[in-house]
């Protein structure tokens, strides 16, 4: 290792830690059942493109057209109401697998609801324009001028078409997170205005009231899904614990830890490695929530978060007045004890990384063998540093630091062997900058750590 670093062991005593309420252990066979119903549906929507046809109709002139339309139609809205389901913050199915899973599974499907209910437009335009002998363009103005809720459905392929251009990696990257919320808020308008198009003159729908009532309730699965999750649900838990902010002080340069003191703060069930949607209520942070980990356990009435002074928010929040309003969703996230394997654990993290690592240190069992590892440019960069070595000395663990900037001192395969040695048998967890996150996965690897051991969790939007 280059001499710009150090490393520094500690070992002690353990203690017992005071007593809590713990979080959520994931619920067996949730993601399993939740994928055959999902499947289940989605074939009841190709069925139901095919409801009502005859021989006659298709054979007619652009009655495969408009048939290929009306299907392309059912399936991309219902996959459409599947990218709001996972994003829904359904407490079962986040618990299970992360919300970071679940964003990933909502942009795999990305593009395709979009694409499909453009190809529906096209096709369904082209086939009644066979049918009438008018051009395309022709049709398409009829149907504007005189079809109902035809028009309000264009509104909505907009939004979605809005929705999935600033999904696209390339542009995601280029806009605020607070940009990027208030366009996603389009889609729910978007989806509602497409509803009722589809219900008044869906071919399908037309004299067959109990398919009707099956495609509604499809419908209303999702907005109850909706409304239960991210809205009803954090309403509650904010009515019942009143969080406010206590204090704001500054724990490295550049960042801060803010303390809120809430009631009945007993009650509330969270995991170590868990994060919530925070929203300061404040003239210019109100309107949108922003993820951030607990760098600590909740120790009544108080809870505590640690960020860095990067973007708009994160920046607002050192300058928080005394009795802020805080309103919160979650917990969330699987990047926590429940996901253990192993009697041995490597937590690894980099600047503000940390704060999770820290929370979830403080959860673990005690019969684990714990080894702390932390990267920082210098030691005042450290964040909650003696706290970490006051909390794995009392577990008789080890602590090591790598200081020093990324160019002189990296963390290779080789660095990471010599600080802690083969990773068979090991669970690792790993938080902090993507670059540096990937290098440990890597490294973590190709020192012996199996796939299902190595644990990490992305806050991306």
């Amino acid at each position: 290792m280059s001499t710009s670093s150090r490393a520094v062991t500690t070992r002690g005593d353990a203690r017992g830690r005071s007593r809590r309420r713990p979080g959520h252990a994931p619920v067996p066979g949730v993601v399993s059942t939740l994928s055959v119903l999902a499947r289940v549906g989605l074939a009841g929507a190709v069925v139901l493109a095919f409801w009502g046809e005859s021989l006659s109709s298709l054979e007619a002139r652009g009655g495969l057209v408009t048939l290929g339309g009306r299907l392309a139609g059912l399936v991309g809205t219902y996959l459409m109401l599947v990218m709001v389901i996972l994003v829904s913050r359904m407490p079962w199915l986040e618990r299970s697998v992360g919300q970071d899973q679940l964003v990933r599974w909502h942009r795999r499907i990305g593009g395709w609801p979009v694409g499909l209910i453009a190809l529906h437009v096209a096709l369904i335009t082209w086939g009644y324009a066979q049918l009438t002998s008018v051009s395309i363009v022709h049709q398409f103005w009829t149907f504007i001028l005189h079809y109902p809720d035809i028009l309000e459905s264009a509104v909505a392929l907009v939004l979605l078409a809005m929705a999935g251009v600033t999904s696209a990696r390339i542009v995601r990257r280029r806009m605020e997170y607070e940009t990027w919320w208030v366009v996603h808020l389009y889609v729910y308008l978007a989806l509602g205005l497409a509803f009722f198009h589809q219900i008044r003159i869906g071919v399908m729908f037309l004299g067959h009231p109990l398919l009707r009532a099956l495609w509604v309730s499809i419908w209303v699965a999702a907005v109850v899904s909706v409304v239960s999750f991210r809205v009803a649900l954090p309403a509650i838990r904010n009515l019942r614990h009143q969080l406010r902010v206590s204090s704001v002080h500054e724990d490295a340069p550049g960042v801060f830890s803010v303390i809120v003191k809430g009631r009945q703060i007993a009650r509330l069930a969270v995991s170590g490695g868990q994060f919530f949607q925070w929203r300061f209520m404040t003239r210019d942070l109100w309107w949108h929530a922003h993820p951030y980990s607990l760098s600590a356990l909740p120790q009544a009435p108080y809870l505590r978060v640690t960020v860095k002074s990067l973007g708009n928010h994160s920046k607002a929040m050192e300058h928080l007045k005394l009795g802020t309003r805080v309103l919160v969703e979650g917990p969330y996230g699987t990047f926590t004890r429940h996901s253990l394997s192993t009697k041995r654990v490597l937590l690894v993290g980099a600047g503000v990384g940390v704060t999770p690592l820290r929370a979830l240190l403080e959860d673990l069992p005690h019969s684990i063998e714990v080894t702390v590892l932390v990267r920082a440019s210098s030691p005042q960069d450290v964040v909650h540093r003696q706290e970490l070595v006051e909390m794995v000395a009392q577990r008789q663990g080890s602590f090591h630091e790598v200081i020093g900037s990324r160019d002189e001192v990296r963390l290779s395969t080789k660095s990471l062997y010599d600080l802690v040695g083969d990773l068979r048998g090991v669970d690792v967890y790993v938080c902090g900058p993507d670059s540096f996150t990937e290098t440990v996965v890597v490294a973590a690897g190709q020192l012996g750590a199996r796939p299902e051991q190595i644990h990490r969790e992305t806050f991306s939007f």
